[in-house]
């Protein structure tokens, strides 16, 4: 590749049909990607906690759904399109990936591979939808030589991967 091509495409040949393999590190397995996902979820339910109660929906679950689906979703955005990381992923040593071999995801990517973190939005099912999705999300990482969940491969071909 010259300066000023753009990246070929992953799907394509040389490639294989797959995503960049292994492109700046190893793939990030399933278990450090839930820890990592545990972190960043504790630092986002002390900002909702906080959020609800002082806005005193505490006990409204609607509301706390709201909160956590919008800012489970804003926080990894945030995050992913500026950094490329979480901050549980940065102190798990990971990072993500954007599709087609970028250093990190667009904008556009990163709303997809996190839209199932909107799920608690939706009233009363939510939670269990969530559940489903993550479900999903850690056999397809499992099932994966390159540790890529169902999320990713929506992505464009995102990935987690050690630093």
């Amino acid at each position: 590749m010259t300066y000023g091509e753009p990246y070929p495409d992953p799907h394509s040949a040389p490639y294989g049909g797959g995503p960049y393999p292994n492109a700046g590190g190893t793939p990030g397995g399933l278990l450090v990607r839930f820890f990592a996902r545990v972190i960043d979820g504790f630092i986002v339910g002390i900002v909702g906690f906080f959020l609800a109660f002082t806005t005193d929906t505490l006990s409204n679950i609607l509301v706390t759904g709201l909160f956590t689906g919008a800012l489970m979703f804003g926080y990894f955005l945030l995050f992913e399109v500026t950094q490329g990381w979480t901050p549980g992923k940065k102190v798990l040593g990971l990072h993500v990936r954007g599709g087609r071999g970028m250093p990190k995801p667009d904008l556009k990517e990163s709303a997809i591979r996190n839209a199932f973190t909107l799920l608690p939005i939706v009233p009363y099912v939510g939670g269990l939808l969530g559940f489903v999705a993550i479900v999903v999300i850690a056999v397809t990482i499992s099932g994966s030589a390159t540790k890529q969940g169902k999320h990713d491969e929506l992505a464009e071909g995102t990935q987690v991967l050690k630093s």
